[in-house]
């Protein structure tokens, strides 16, 4: 059905009928904030619509052979997953404040839940959050709110868009925000140690980290509780099918980005950000959380159990101001879940490192190119240091269907040379070659 419009003598008609002109209309808006009469085409037809987005559409680079990473991971999506999440039934469900008629998306949700605290070795996990970053800072107002206090201490090896966030959510809230510089690719932990005092609330890590390293926080956390402190550890879902848990390290409070579990990466959303948490914490947890009951006549069911949104409670007492969870998206996550189960997860984590230490080899073989960081253990990701600019030889990479990396002065100085490569499960022996390849041939030109 072609779009509608109206001619100028139907415009002036229904302006007559109401008895307004249109000055009239905008005579608030102050004629310097006016733009004015617009010079807009007329409208098109459906069909010329959808001709005219397939042609802008055409014009992105989508046939790119991935090597970003970053947060953001390029894994394989079971077809399974999509059409299932497609589904009416869940596809167009909203909010369940009404379990009697919920039961399905409730159960859902209960099972994600589950899956949260089995992947991250925790007791407790909410209903979901936004993304990775948004999880970072619900969990550092948890712990504030936990120990009373407004200190918080943030490794710069944490995602820097996850710190940024944190930077903006905390600029106008009286919060110590203290960020510690990595050693080596690494933690700091000497830093932290010197900045945990009585006034510290949590410290924020990473595990892989950012740069792709892998760390065990298991002494941290006891420094931190030493100090009465909580370690909030953010990670990588699918590294959990082989490192060490948040929960076996001591970690408080874990959170991370759910994009890898099922979601592709839809140029930055919608994304899912978990967190899970210790029993004894669960009342301070943000958001929503699905809990298990029985009804009246002893029948298995499910309830929002606690709801600690402003919606719910007064408002000061409101432990977040999120409105919504990510429920299509935490329904994927538990769907990619459970079509793997535990051995596929382990599968995908050890494909994802065995992969990722082939291309190391490879491109580390390359005349002028070396590891930043001399670190031994990696999961997916590694930072190779070139002997250019490295913004220019991903940009020059593009050019041969290849995204070959992130380029890591956006957010660190010193690092103009360095680039941050991931390689997940998809890239195949042929994908690491064809990148050595081309990246050779650059760097020779």
């Amino acid at each position: 059905m072609p779009f509608v419009s109206i001619t100028d003598d139907q415009r002036q008609a229904m302006l007559h009928d109401i008895g307004l002109s249109l000055d009239d209309l905008f005579a608030d808006i102050p004629p310097s904030c006016r733009c004015g009469t617009l010079d807009l085409p007329q409208g098109l037809g459906e069909q010329e619509v959808r001709d005219r987005l397939a042609e802008l559409a055409g014009r992105n680079s989508i046939d790119l052979t991935l090597f970003l990473g970053g947060g953001f991971y390029d894994h394989f999506i079971p077809a399974a997953v999509p059409a299932l999440v497609s589904r009416g039934e869940f596809y167009t469900a909203y909010t369940p404040y009404q379990p009697e008629i919920s039961q399905g998306t409730l159960q859902a949700i209960y099972e994600y839940q589950s899956m949260i605290c089995r992947l991250t070795d925790l007791e407790v996990s909410n209903a979901s959050l936004y993304d990775g970053g948004t999880a970072i800072y619900e969990a550092m107002k948890m712990a504030m709110r936990i120990t009373g206090r407004s200190k918080v201490i943030v490794d710069d090896s944490v995602n820097p868009i996850y710190r940024v966030m944190l930077e903006s959510y905390t600029r106008n809230l009286h919060i110590e925000l203290v960020t510690t510089p990595n050693t080596g690719g690494h933690a700091n932990r000497a830093e932290i140690g010197r900045s945990l005092d009585d006034q510290t609330a949590a410290v924020i890590v990473q595990n892989p980290n950012f740069f792709g390293c892998i760390e065990d926080f298991t002494a941290l956390a006891e420094a931190a509780h030493a100090r009465g402190a909580l370690l909030i550890v953010s990670c990588y879902p699918i590294s959990l099918g082989i490192l060490k848990t948040p929960g076996a390290m001591g970690a408080d409070i874990a959170t991370g980005e759910g994009q890898s579990l099922g979601m592709p990466m839809s140029f930055g959303g919608p994304y899912l950000g978990f967190i899970a948490a210790r029993r004894e914490h669960v009342r301070k947890m943000p958001g929503r959380i699905v809990g298990e009951t029985v009804d009246a006549q002893g029948r298995r069911g499910f309830v929002l159990t606690l709801q600690a949104r402003e919606q719910h409670i007064k408002r000061e007492r409101a432990t977040s101001n999120i409105c919504s969870n990510e429920a299509l998206c935490a329904l994927t996550a538990t769907i990619y879940l459970a079509l793997l189960g535990r051995e596929g997860l382990r599968q995908t984590a050890q494909l994802c490192a065995d992969k990722a230490s082939y291309a190391y080899q490879r491109l580390t073989a390359i005349p002028g190119v070396r590891p930043h960081f001399p670190a031994k253990w990696f999961f997916n990701e590694f930072v190779l240091e070139l002997p250019c600019g490295a913004s220019d030889v991903i940009g020059k990479l593009i050019s041969r269907g290849l995204a070959a990396g992130f380029p890591l002065s956006r957010y660190y100085q010193g690092m103009d040379n360095c680039m941050l490569v991931a390689v997940t499960e998809k890239r195949t022996k042929q994908d690491i070659g064809m990148l050595a390849e081309a990246l050779e041939a650059v760097l020779c030109n």
